[in-house]
């Protein structure tokens, strides 16, 4: 798929598919986004919003197709039985990132909508110098709240107290953050809503640097939604690379 701002193709990374989108023309700063989706696995790949805001970046973006994971360090078997989403996005992905373009930490920024926003945040969180840009939309922080409805989490954790200890919002180090983060939240949004603004409070009373955004609405938990977001975050992501 290719236009005047770019052109989106496929690859594959260690068996498991990606979405590549390579600019028409790239940014100077030499610097790449990674995309984390969500729990409906569509990527950015053919979104004309996106793809013109990256475009306009010069940013060149690797969207890794991550099945029902939840992008945590739990092993879920509908992903990998034997390598964590986690694992596979520093030590596959990372290093693909870097054999496309010759971009390295800390020169990739992360996005990521709903379960891939709280992914953003998981890895950010557990390597923040690695990844110190990252903007989160309508993240699922609190994703412990569909334990037992059928879904790969339930395999992937004994119950939902051992899924909610692996919640972004206990994974925060007091000492140890990234720089640059931007969590944004319709507050119509009402499965994910709460979670972030717990987690903006939290954030607020540890004295850790943040920006967020939870009161522009769009259509709650939609793309309606995450379209609108799309130059505020994309912006964000370019400019605290830089």
């Amino acid at each position: 798929m290719s236009d005047l701002t770019g052109t989106w193709t496929q690859i594959v990374i260690d068996g498991k598919t990606a979405d590549v989108f390579e600019p028409s023309h790239r940014s100077d700063q030499n610097h790449a986004v990674l995309h984390l989706h969500g729990h409906g696995l569509e990527t950015l790949k053919g979104n004309a919003v996106f793809t013109a805001e990256l475009a306009r970046r010069g940013l060149p973006c690797l969207c890794p197709h991550g099945k029902r994971s939840w992008w945590t360090e739990t092993l879920c078997r509908e992903f990998d039985h034997e390598m964590s989403p986690l694992v596979f996005l520093r030590e596959r992905v990372v290093p693909q990132i870097a054999k496309l373009w010759d971009v390295r930490p800390p020169g990739i920024g992360l996005i990521g909508i709903s379960m891939g926003g709280q992914g953003a945040l998981q890895l950010a969180y557990r390597y923040a110098r690695e990844f110190p840009v990252v903007a989160a939309i309508s993240p699922a922080v609190d994703f412990h709240n569909l334990y037992g409805q059928g879904l790969p989490l339930d395999e992937m954790f004994s119950n939902r107290e051992h899924a909610r200890q692996q919640t972004v919002t206990l994974r925060l180090h007091p000492m140890s953050w990234p720089r640059h983060q931007l969590l944004v939240c319709d507050p119509a949004d009402t499965e994910w809503f709460d979670g972030v603004e717990r987690l903006v409070s939290k954030l607020s009373s540890s004295g850790i640097l943040f920006e967020a955004d939870l009161e522009t609405t769009a259509g709650g938990h939609s793309w309606d939604y995450f379209n609108r977001m799309a130059e505020r975050v994309i912006g964000f992501v370019s400019e605290r690379l830089e």
